[in-house]
C-alpha cells in the first residue's frame, strides 16, 4: 500500500568504525558497531519514532513530531558518550563519532520504505555534518517551540549534492554536552572565552572574521561565505566555527581538507573530521598545501587586542 505522510526524517551515521576493525579485529569490532546501532534503534523507539531501515553503521527513522526527532538526536549523542569506546571494555580506543541530519516534509511510504524530498535532503545533509553534530533544515526548526529553536545556530544556505536550490541549514548547539560553563564550590560559573578573530587569505581575498561572524563556509559555490573559484574545491568544502572558545575547522567535502601549521612539517588530513585552528598555517582544499598551485588558504588566529577585525562585508584589505 502506498500513502503520503508528513513527518521528520532522521538519518544517523556512526563514523570511526574502520579504526575499530583495524584495532579490535572483525569479531569484536562488529559486536561494538552492532551494539551501538542497536542503542540508536532503541532511542528512536523510546522517542516515539519508527526505524525505517538500518544502513550499515547507521539508520534511517521517521518521527511524527520534529521535537521528538530532536530529542532522539540529543539522546543518541549523550548515550554514545556514556557507552564509551568498545562499551568501556577498551577505554584507550577513541569513541565512535555520530553524525545526525533531520529534514521535515511530505514523504511517500511504499513497501516499508520512504521516498521523497525530505528523505533526499536529510540523506544529503548528513554528508555535511561534522563529528558529533546534528544538522536540521529550516522546516524542522519551524515545527519547534521558541525555547527549542534557541538551541540552534544558522549555518546559512548549503548547496546539497543533487539539488539545484541551496538549503537553509541550522546546527543544534549541544549545550548539555559541551556547555561553556565551569562547576565550582559555588555552583556553575559562566566562562567567557577571550574574544579572538581569524584571518583568511587566498590570493588577494583577505578577510578577518570574529567569533560572532561565524560560521564561515569555504567553497566554490557563490553562496559560500568565503568563495574560492577552483575546480578542485567543492561547492561547500569546509566550515569554520567558533566553539568553546576555539576555532574549529570541519571538512564537508568528498576529496578532503588538509591543514599544516607553521613550523610543523606534518600535514593533517581531515576526511569529514574536525580540528582546532591555532596560531597560523595553511588549509588545503581538495589537495595538500604542498605547492603554489594548490587552492590553499592561509589562516592566522588573531587577538583582538592587537587587531581590530570588521565584518566580512566591510573588510577587504590587500597585501
Amino acid at each position: 500500500m502506498t500513502q503520503i505522510v508528513e513527518g521528520t526524517i532522521l538519518f544517523a551515521d556512526l563514523r570511526g568504525s574502520t579504526s575499530l576493525y583495524e584495532t579490535l579485529g572483525n569479531a569484536e569490532a562488529t559486536a561494538v558497531v552492532t551494539q551501538s546501532v542497536a542503542l540508536l534503534d532503541g532511542i528512536v523507539r523510546s522517542c516515539d519514532g519508527r526505524v525505517v531501515k538500518t544502513l550499515g553503521d547507521g539508520l534511517m527513522a521517521m518521527f511524527s513530531r520534529s521535537s521528538s526527532a530532536v530529542a532522539a538526536a540529543d539522546e543518541m549523542h549523550e548515550s554514545l558518550e556514556r557507552l564509551g569506546p568498545a562499551g568501556n571494555a577498551t577505554p584507550n580506543l577513541p569513541p565512535l563519532k555520530l553524525q545526525v541530519a533531520l529534514a521535515h516534509g511530505e514523504v511517500v511510504e511504499m513497501a516499508g520504505d520512504l521516498f521523497g524530498d525530505a528523505v533526499n535532503v536529510a540523506a544529503r545533509l548528513l554528508d555535511h555534518a561534522g563529528d558529533n553534530e546534528t544538522l536540521v533544515t529550516v522546516t524542522v526548526l519551524a515545527n519547534l517551540s521558541e525555547s527549542a529553536r534557541s538551541r540552534f545556530r544558522s549555518l546559512d544556505r548549503m548547496q546539497l549534492r543533487g539539488r539545484n536550490e541551496p538549503v537553509h541549514v541550522h546546527l543544534l548547539e549541544a549545550t548539555r554536552r559541551f556547555g561553556d560553563t565551569a562547576t565550582t564550590a559555588f555552583g556553575d560559573m559562566s566562562v567567557t572565552p577571550e574574544p579572538e578573530g581569524i584571518r583568511l587569505v587566498w590570493l588577494d581575498l583577505n578577510r578577518v572574521y570574529s567569533g560572532t561572524n561565524l560560521p564561515v563556509v569555504l567553497g566554490r559555490s557563490p553562496q559560500a561565505t568565503y568563495c574560492i573559484d577552483d575546480n578542485r574545491v567543492s561547492r561547500s568544502h569546509a566550515r569554520i566555527d567558533w566553539h568553546g572558545g576555539t576555532f574549529q575547522l570541519t571538512d564537508l567535502s568528498y576529496n578532503g581538507t588538509y591543514v599544516r601549521f607553521d613550523n610543523d612539517p606534518e600535514i593533517i588530513s581531515l576526511r569529514r573530521g574536525t580540528c582546532t585552528l591555532h596560531g597560523s598555517g595553511q588549509v588545503g582544499l581538495g589537495t595538500p598545501p604542498v605547492d603554489s598551485e594548490s587552492p590553499t588558504v592561509r589562516f592566522e588566529v588573531l587577538k583582538f587586542g592587537d587587531t581590530q577585525p570588521q565584518r566580512a562585508s566591510e573588510f577587504d584589505d590587500h597585501h
